[in-house]
């Protein structure tokens, strides 16, 4: 398994709230796909979502986005985590 770090741009801001509904779409589609949505982040002024995700391949990553809400990613970076 890999790990990525997905960004969202939404023009206009976004809030909170919305991303959490997204967030739980996200667990709830992501089961059987190889793919964990583990954390994100929220700029909501400044319209940024960042995910934290595991997953076989960025792909695998962005159609459990798509298939949960539609927000698909900007940007999707491989990621390493470190201490």
């Amino acid at each position: 398994m890999a790990l990525f770090m997905d960004v969202h741009n939404i023009e206009g801001g976004v809030s909170i709230d919305d991303v959490t509904k997204a967030h739980q779409a996200d667990l709830a589609t992501q089961e059987g796909r190889g793919v964990e949505y583990l954390r994100y982040w929220v700029d909501e002024a400044g319209g940024k979502i960042f995910c934290l995700v595991e997953a076989p391949d960025a792909e695998a990553a962005s159609g459990v986005h798509r298939d949960a809400h539609g927000l698909v990613a900007d940007e999707v970076h491989p990621v390493m985590e470190g201490s």
